[in-house]
């Protein structure tokens, strides 16, 4: 049972219950801008910089198959491309487009809005306290960065 006598969820219930509520805001924002939600994972990663298929991969936990899939589809639809790796010519990065930067910078303020939103029960203080702690979580169990801090705006997008 994940309540408690005085109403309270455990650490377990309230970690997987609080996934389940930021990965259904993160599929509706991808449904309003066509995209499913691993394209808007993907579009997201790829806003700091182009990344290689193996990067990738580890980034997102994929299979080498379903990033290679994933990949196809979204440069089907003209949000990345593949381009060659400068310090290894056997390899390719994947990039964003300039369409697939312009749709990622909307698809992330966009969810980075109704994120913020989820919480807008909370003082200021408790928000501190829940950063603080789910950032420790996080780090911890070393995370990777694929989805920027919204305070500091997301990072300019690598098009030519």
């Amino acid at each position: 049972m994940d309540e408690r006598s005085d109403g309270r969820i455990g650490v377990v219930a309230a970690l997987v219950r609080s996934s389940f509520l930021v990965n259904a805001v993160y599929a509706e924002s991808g449904r309003e801008y066509g995209l499913t939600p691993q394209q808007g994972q993907l579009l997201c990663v790829l806003m700091s910089q182009p990344y290689g298929m193996s990067e990738l991969g580890a980034m997102l936990g994929l299979a080498k198959s379903s990033l290679t899939g994933l990949v196809d589809r979204t440069e089907r639809n003209g949000l990345v491309r593949r381009e060659p790796d400068p310090r290894d010519m056997r390899a390719v990065r994947v990039a964003l487009t300039r369409q697939g930067s312009r749709l990622a910078a909307e698809f992330y303020a966009e969810t980075c809005r109704r994120v913020e939103k989820l919480s807008a029960g909370l003082s200021a203080a408790e928000r501190d306290t829940l950063a603080g702690l789910l950032g420790q979580v996080v780090s911890d169990n070393q995370v990777p960065a694929v989805f920027m801090e919204p305070d500091d705006g997301p990072p300019a997008a690598h098009t030519p």
